[in-house]
């Protein structure tokens, strides 16, 4: 019996040995800290010559700078995208342009920067930009580390004040919070960082080595402020204003005869104080155009206290014309202004308001580029420049309305056309189609350079059996319309308009109205956002009493 008891007790004193060795191993891994480095290549994902980028303290994983010679190259893609989209890249002359207010520079294969090292490479299919020219023209700051294996470059377009606090222990930085997490990099006494955010026991912080990781609160001193200070001076685009709300009517011009009724349907036009004639149609990739302008014509506006604003179109005579190349091109580029500039002075206009339409995406950049060019020799000449644009609409974005507004001195939005023939019947300009896009305009383009445009006409929608087919109508045309078929009209609030239905054996005539009363809505809505003016499409569309509505609020 003796030596069973024995027995269980030597059992039970390995079985509490063991239990406690285990219990005691199960401590140790549940709290003692992981030591464990982590590569800095494989955290920040770069080999060979690819440089990590950290944007604004987050660290891009599908985006690499290149190291070159020594020197850190940014994508001229990403560049455009996320820091500054007027470095442009002309292809066909293999040049770089960056447009200044006053000044457009170039810049090819052969022009190297301060260090003596090339402003930009082709490589790997793409232009890539030297990170100090970015920063040159870019207020952003930058802090490259490339004295080792994880090359990275730290890129910041923040300006506000972040804690920073220093180390009062070393410490180990790691990729999340928590000591069973990955080490990035041993961390000193006396060591700054800036606090990117606090938690209950760990904070992620930035180090003056070029990491971003997690640290133990109980390692940081007393936080202060951390100030940063921009030295960028940004571009200032100065512009014309007319200096009082602007009341312009496109005149439709298809002959230099066509020049000889202006003194009459301008009669009765009270408060124009600019007059759009559609003189230069472009005609070929070459950066052409057919003239129709007429120094008399001119002489006549400005004797009326009217200001001439030529238009420049692509489709009057653009058959020929895509805007893709034209614009592409810096030859066919400098010519068009050059050509547009001379017959300026020649003709004596006072602006030119650019009306390009329906371009490809792939054209857009192009023509962003060919209206900055443009906009400085404007700016050197005293010339005003408008731009013509539909409402915002996602499938429009690269019309860059935003940039426009920028360098331009008026961004004008047609705002109709809202239904147009082709599509599903329907009126050309609601007032909520209206209001919105002088909404999504504001956001982007500053009120005293958006001019908004408004419909002198309308359309006469027929429906016979499953065939719809509209016709464009000026306003007195189609009250003439009304009145000869006894159309009945009732109005809509909602559309603020007038609409009226008309049924003649099997066809059905639908009419969504402009006319005094949904015209005077929409300048209702352009005074109330105090815009920089009125556009009116076109002259001789309109009867005489329109003009009691359509004029400079006084």
């Amino acid at each position: 019996m003796k030596k069973i008891l024995k027995s269980v007790c030597i059992f039970i004193a390995i079985f509490t040995i063991l239990g406690g060795t285990a219990a005691g191993f199960f401590i140790y891994h549940k709290y003692m800290p992981v030591n464990d480095p982590i590569d800095p290549v494989e955290w920040f994902g770069v080999a060979g010559d690819r440089v990590a980028i950290v944007l604004n303290n987050e660290l891009l994983t599908d985006e690499k700078g290149r190291l070159i010679d020594g020197e850190i190259y940014l994508s001229l893609e990403w560049v455009n995208q996320q820091l500054n989209e007027r470095f442009y890249w002309d292809q066909e002359e293999k040049e770089l342009i960056y447009t200044l207010p006053e000044e457009i520079i170039y810049a090819d294969a052969s022009t190297m920067g301060s260090n003596g090292k090339p402003l930009f490479v082709e490589q790997e299919d793409k232009v890539w930009l030297l990170a100090g020219l970015v920063v040159n023209y870019t207020d952003v700051r930058i802090e490259p580390f490339v004295d080792e294996a994880a090359k990275r470059i730290f890129i910041d377009t923040e300006w506000e004040s972040i804690p920073e606090a220093k180390l009062t222990k070393a410490g180990k930085l790691r990729v999340r919070g928590g000591i069973k997490s990955a080490v990035l990099t041993e961390m000193t006494e006396e060591e700054n960082v800036l606090i990117l955010e606090t938690m209950e026991n760990w904070s992620k912080v930035r180090t003056t080595t070029g990491y971003i990781g997690y640290i133990q609160n109980r390692c940081l001193g007393v936080q202060s402020e951390h100030h940063f200070f921009s030295n960028f001076q940004e571009p200032v685009y100065t512009n014309i204003s007319l200096g009082e709300p602007v009341c312009l009517v496109w005149h439709q011009v298809f002959s230099q005869q066509a020049n000889q009724a202006m003194e009459q349907l301008m009669s009765s036009a009270k408060g124009v104080n600019v007059i759009a004639p559609t003189w230069f149609m472009l005609t070929d990739n070459e950066g052409n155009y057919e003239c129709l302008a007429d120094k008399d014509y001119v002489n006549k506006a400005h004797a009326m206290g009217i200001q001439v604003w030529a238009v420049v179109d692509n489709f009057n005579k653009g058959d020929n014309v895509q805007s893709e190349i034209l614009f592409a091109r810096r030859t066919s580029r400098e010519k068009l202004i050059k050509s547009l500039m001379e017959d300026a002075k020649t003709y004596q206009l006072d602006g030119i308001n650019l009306d390009i339409e329906s371009i490809k995406e792939e054209a857009g950049v192009h023509y962003v580029q060919f209206i900055r060019e443009l906009s400085v020799s404007c700016r050197k000449e005293g010339i005003i420049l408008s731009i013509d644009n539909t409402v915002p609409a996602p499938y429009s974005t690269f019309y860059n309305r935003e940039e426009q507004g920028r360098v331009a001195d008026y961004v004008i939005i047609m705002a109709y056309d809202e239904h147009h023939a082709g599509g599903e019947p329907g009126s050309v300009a609601s007032l909520g189609y209206v209001k919105k896009g002088i909404e999504d305009t504001l956001k982007i383009v500053p009120k005293e350079k958006f001019i908004n445009g408004i419909p002198f006409y309308t359309r006469l929608w027929k429906e016979d059996g499953g065939d719809v087919s509209a016709t464009s109508m000026g306003i007195a045309a189609a009250k003439e319309w009304v009145k000869n078929n006894g159309m009945i009209l009732e109005w809509d609030e909602e559309l603020g308009q007038y609409y009226g239905e008309l049924e003649d054996g099997n066809s059905l005539y639908r009419l969504w109205m402009e006319e005094e009363k949904s015209l005077r809505k929409k300048m209702d809505l352009i005074w109330e956002h105090r815009l920089a003016g009125v556009a009116c499409w076109k002259l001789g569309f309109e009867n005489p009493e329109l003009w009691n509505i359509v004029r400079p609020k006084e």
